[in-house]
Formats: structure tokens, C-alpha cells, sequence
């Protein structure tokens, strides 16, 4: 089964956009309307999530990362930004491993891999979460204090999960990624090898991934701390993430 992506916006830019366990294309809808007249957006709904809910390759985030890098190949793209949050965070990052030189610069937002740990527990509910107020509740846990979740998110969090066998899945690939209570860790070397411009976004008050696992980015990764935030930016915000990607569109011409 081929993945299922969101394609919007007609700008000489490509932006390929990856959201987090649980989600789907559906996270980044703050964001990509305001990019639209800038960039083709390209936001995926990651393999064993929502419309791509079939595919073989949703049994880890290495073998993701090799299904959407061969779409970016089928559909010809050359050159894109990619963008990744969370667990897409990482797969990101070994699609940039992976290819460097199709990728024009790399955004990561709270990503995975970057430190063993990762609330196990939390990610174990929102991944068996069927009830509106059971994800409203999980993804208010993963946010800043005083975010409120809006009724849409928790909408497209619902409409996601009633396509059959969504939440057997979501329970697979927590239990992959969080093994032991633990996540896999890409090697630092192999991150000192990315040479396209890489920035990443931090919400200081991250209880799934916690902040503190930044401290071993390398030195040229552009970091920026994003004061009261959780784990959830593409909701808690979309205006720094906007902005941010403006900015690497425009130093990239």
C-alpha cells in the first residue's frame, strides 16, 4: 500500500512534514495554510497512522524512515525541507542520514531519538486512547500547563483512531519505540556527519522528551527553547514554527 500524504501550497520551496506517534497529517493544520503561498507542502500520515494505517512498513522508525524517503523518490522530489516532530523527529533525522543531499535543510521539534528517555506510560495511554476525554486528557499531559487542547485536535484524534485495527497498531509501535521503558538513541556521530542547516525547537516544560536531552546536540544544530511549551509544539506553537521555517526558506535562496 503506498503512503498517504497531504499536498498543499504552490511556492518554489518543498517542505515534507512528519508528525509524531498517534498523530497524523491533521497535526500541522495551524501551519501549513501559513506557508502555503511559500512552499508545496507535503505532510504525511507516517506509516500504521491514519490513511497509511496499512502499510508493511510501520514496524519501526528506521524501516518508516526508508518508506517515505522511497516516496520523496517516487514523486521525484529533489530537494525538499524536512520538517519532523517527536518520534517523526527522528525518522527525520535518519531520512537526512540517510540522503543528505536531497534535503535543503532539517527542522526537528522535540524529536525522538535523541536520549534514552521518554514517558512510556504517557505514550502507552494516548496509544490506547478511544474516549474524547482520555485523549484530551493524555494530550493535555503532554502539553505546557494551561494549554488547552482544542475540540479539532481531539476530533482528529478520534476520526484517526475508528479506522480498524488504528489502536492494535499505535500499541505496536509505542511498544517498539519505547522498548523497556527506553527509546533508541541515533549516535552521536553520525549527527556531527549532517551538513544542511538543522534547527530544533524545545518546549522547556517537556515531560515526554525531556529538554535536558538537547544538551548533546552538536554544536552547529541552530537550538531554540521555547519558554512555558510541552512536548506538543505543532498545537502549543504554531507561530514560532511558522516563523522559524520562513526564515530557513528565505536563507536558502
Amino acid at each position: 500500500m503506498s503512503l498517504f500524504a497531504n499536498i498543499q501550497g504552490t511556492g518554489p520551496e518543498t517542505i515534507v512534514l512528519l508528525h509524531g506517534v498517534g498523530g497524523s497529517h491533521a497535526v500541522w493544520a495551524d501551519i501549513v495554510p501559513q506557508l502555503a503561498t511559500e512552499a508545496g507542502l507535503i505532510a504525511y500520515d507516517l506509516p500504521g497512522h491514519g490513511a497509511s494505517l496499512e502499510a508493511e512498513s510501520a514496524r519501526s522508525p528506521k524501516r518508516m524512515a526508508e518508506a517515505i524517503l522511497a516516496d520523496l523518490v517516487e514523486r521525484g522530489i529533489g530537494r525538499a525541507h524536512l520538517v519532523g516532530h517527536s518520534m517523526g523527529g527522528a525518522i527525520a533525522t535518519l531520512i537526512a542520514l540517510a540522503d543528505p543531499d536531497r534535503f535543503a535543510s532539517l527542522t526537528l521539534l522535540a524529536p525522538g531519538g535523541y536520549g534514552e528517555e521518554i514517558d512510556a506510560d504517557l505514550l502507552r495511554r494516548f496509544a490506547a486512547a478511544e474516549d474524547p476525554d482520555e485523549i484530551r486528557a493524555c494530550l493535555a499531559a503532554m502539553s505546557g500547563p494551561g494549554h488547552i487542547v482544542s475540540d479539532r485536535i481531539v476530533a482528529d484524534a478520534m476520526a484517526m483512531r475508528a479506522r480498524p485495527g488504528q489502536l492494535k497498531k499505535l500499541r505496536e509501535i509505542v511498544a517498539t519505540i519505547a522498548k523497556g521503558g527506553r527509546q533508541g538513541v541515533i549516535p552521536a556521530d553520525l549527527l556531527a556527519k549532517l551538513t544542511m542547516p538543522v534547527a530544533v525547537a524545545w518546549g522547556v516544560l517537556d515531560s515526554v522528551l525531556p529538554v535536558s536531552q538537547a544538551d548533546t546536540l552538536p554544536d552547529r544544530f541552530d537550538l531554540h527553547l521555547v519558554p512555558v511549551a510541552g512536548h506538543m509544539l505543532p498545537d502549543e506553537a504554531p507561530g514560532l514554527i511558522v516563523e522559524l521555517l520562513r526564515g530557513i526558506i528565505r536563507n536558502s535562496v
